[in-house]
């Protein structure tokens, strides 16, 4: 491990208009609130915080929208701008910590990360935990909620093709760098399609019968086989509502407060993890800022947090060049 690596980005993404319950564009500052840059500088971790991206100002396209995909301009307006200041983050070094916002948000950040890893001749894989495959087109959607797209979107499935146009580059991964964990909602059309594409899948009954371990390490294992990089991408319905009811679209069912924290330990131990993206906190929704906080400690144990020294090599979320 070396100093100069020990960088975290933050960048709020304020989009709440992805999905059907308005709110998440707050969820940038209550993670603020909740001590998340405090909690990284006490990891020895730089934080530089480049504040919350607007899209005030940016130009608007004109190309004809597809059906079913609800406030398609704006969406398609936010992922035009996330994708190159995504990719200007990881150019700089420091590993970009995407605070959302909805879920829509990642059609523009992992494709500006995606860039730069494929500019690096290095394959991104995606690590998706979230109680939905947010695998649907317009095609099968049925709510037409557009966070409910983003991981097609990112696989290159045909419906959203003019979302970037010719605006930002496309930098598509194929289904087999998607890694979808923890789903236990999926709607019919979807998890067709999910099939057809043989996308690596994980849900709660996987978790049930094997823990979290498992198939995290199956994961890893796949990432390292392949000399890729891992993006995380954390959506906080992937936790029980009981335990983060700070979210729009609850699915009883959910990770406990510890298969998450050891989720996150594994990841660390990789060193794979090298962008992140938090998203679907609704402080609007929450309990005294409680899955805010929840979510801090979650991160916490991302980059580094542990009770006791393991005494394993550990090159963690920042590894030496």
């Amino acid at each position: 491990m070396t100093d100069h690596t020990k960088r975290v980005a933050l960048l709020g993404i304020p989009v709440d208009i992805g999905a059907s319950q308005r709110g998440t564009l707050m969820g940038p500052d209550a993670l603020r609130t909740a001590g998340l840059p405090a909690v990284l500088e006490q990891l020895g971790i730089a934080v530089e915080d480049h504040g919350n991206l607007t899209i005030a100002g940016a130009p608007v396209a004109d190309d004809p929208p597809p059906a079913k995909a609800k406030q398609y301009r704006d969406i398609q307006t936010w992922t035009r701008t996330i994708s190159p200041h995504a990719h200007k983050l990881m150019q700089s070094g420091a590993t970009p910590l995407f605070l959302g916002g909805d879920h829509s948000l990642a059609m523009g950040t992992i494709n500006g990360v995606a860039r730069h890893w494929q500019a690096q001749g290095r394959e991104l894989f995606v690590l998706w935990l979230d109680a939905h495959a947010d695998y649907n087109t317009p095609m099968t959607t049925i709510s037409g909620n557009m966070h409910g797209m983003s991981s097609a979107f990112l696989c290159g499935e045909p419906g959203l093709d003019g979302l970037l146009g010719n605006a930002e580059p496309r930098a598509a991964i194929t289904p087999s760098q998607l890694g979808l964990f923890g789903i236990r909602s999926i709607d019919p059309l979807e998890k067709v399609l999910v099939h057809e594409r043989n996308i690596p899948l994980v849900d709660m009954r996987e978790i049930d019968e094997f823990g979290v371990g498992v198939p995290i390490r199956q994961t890893i294992e796949r990432v390292k086989a392949r000399n890729g990089v891992l993006h995380l991408s954390f959506d906080v319905d992937f936790l029980d509502p009981t335990l983060a009811p700070g979210v729009g679209t609850t699915v009883p069912g959910g990770a406990t407060y510890r298969e998450a924290h050891l989720i996150m330990e594994l990841l660390h131990d990789s060193g794979l993890v090298r962008s992140v993206d938090i998203v679907e906190l609704n402080p609007f929704l929450d309990e005294r800022g409680r899955t805010a906080r929840v979510v801090v400690e979650l991160i916490a144990s991302l980059f580094g947090q542990q009770i006791t020294d393991r005494r394993t090599p550990s090159n963690a979320i920042f590894p030496g060049r």
